[in-house]
């Protein structure tokens, strides 16, 4: 009986947080899984290889790790106030323009930490994130 109460709390929770994401779709999926591999692959270059650039000497230091985690909580909460507007002004890329530019940032950031972790970047890939980032220039242009 327990087990259904949580299960059932758990759904409805995660249904209203789906919903005021503007839905559970692939920009948001792929946002979130970037976050965590941005995380994981921080985590990673300080505690193994002691290469990170936000501790004086690179290792693994709880404050930054804290702010890490706040910096993505942060962005979630931008990603909300964008679905918001979208809602606001009956538009439908506020938010997608921003769930864009903040998984380009992931990228960028998670082959920033393959590169201290010594791992080759394909050139295909590189290629791949800058015709993100025109894409979204244009979309702030246009």
């Amino acid at each position: 009986m327990i087990r259904e109460r949580i299960c059932c709390g758990a759904g409805v929770l995660g249904g209203l947080l789906s919903a005021a994401f503007g839905g559970w779709d692939a920009a948001l999926s792929t946002l979130m899984l970037f976050m965590g591999a941005d995380y994981v692959t921080g985590m990673l270059v300080a505690g193994v290889f002691h290469r990170s650039p936000k501790t004086p000497g690179g290792a693994l230091e709880s404050r930054a790790g804290w702010k890490g985690l706040v910096r993505k909580g942060v962005t979630l909460v931008v990603v909300l106030a964008a679905c918001r507007l979208d809602r606001l002004l009956g538009a439908d890329f506020i938010r997608d323009g921003t769930v864009t530019a903040f998984v380009v940032n992931e990228t960028v950031s998670i082959l920033e930490n393959a590169g201290l972790m010594g791992v080759p970047i394909p050139p295909a890939l590189t290629r791949a994130i800058e015709v993100l980032r025109r894409r979204e220039e244009e979309r702030e242009d246009g």
